[in-house]
């Protein structure tokens, strides 16, 4: 009983709870810091998500404004790009942008690692939630096979994050290339967006922390269990 009322498996997550903290400070002080700063290439976040799309030859993804701070994504589904940064002509509005259109490049040319990530989207769903009942079920009816069932389910979830690192990183790595090359940004914008991308990727390398850490505390159950 004590275990549920202090809980040591947490230590596990101190890593990741720490990158994480400075994660999203460091990508919000970014982001904050070079949306004051406007872009002199004349481009608004849609505008620019417009021509760099048609650019690479992709005219069926559209392009929707959408509420919110930093909610920007490409939706494969649906066929469109959703951009908080819609009216914005700043460095960091443009440099999100970018990153978005990097991932619609990606699903156009189905680059491997998203195929991948999104192949085990559901399975790394119902991982993640049934992975820990299963566990807990099982420290509770002292059943540690039925933990050893739960982190197999939760393996998936760990796969995902790992393959999502990779997807994101080299989604930025595009926008970079894009803004570089297809706008002519200017070496110091960016700068500025490189800046934006490179504190955004660390919030991704602390979600890869945080499901290490969490498988790490399933095998920990798993172990104690065991031994009883």
């Amino acid at each position: 009983m004590p275990f549920f009322f202090f809980d040591p498996t947490m230590i596990f997550l101190i890593p990741a709870i720490i990158m994480m903290i400075w994660a999203q400070s460091a990508v919000n002080g970014a982001f904050n810091k070079y949306s004051r700063v406007r872009s002199t290439t004349n481009f608004t976040g849609a505008s620019l998500a417009k021509f760099l799309m048609e650019s690479a030859g992709i005219y069926d993804v559209g392009i929707e404004k959408i509420s919110g701070k930093l909610s920007d994504h490409f939706d494969p589904r649906a066929k469109v790009v959703r951009l908080s940064t819609y009216d914005d002509n700043s460095v960091a509005a443009l440099g999100v942008a970018a990153h978005e259109i990097g991932h619609v490049i990606q699903h156009h040319e189905h680059y491997f690692p998203l195929v991948m990530r999104n192949a085990i989207v559901p399975v790394a769903n119902i991982g993640s939630n049934l992975g820990w009942i299963l566990a807990i079920a099982g420290m509770f009816f002292a059943f540690p096979k039925l933990i050893l069932v739960g982190i197999w389910f939760y393996l998936a979830a760990v796969a995902f994050t790992l393959i999502t690192l990779p997807v994101e990183l080299n989604a930025s790595k595009r926008a970079i290339k894009l803004l570089e090359t297809n706008v002519s940004m200017p070496e110091e914008e960016l700068r500025g967006v490189k800046k934006v991308l490179n504190a955004a990727a660390m919030t991704y390398v602390a979600s890869v922390l945080a499901s290490i850490g969490n498988l790490l505390r399933l095998l920990f159950l798993y172990n104690m269990v065991d031994e009883r």
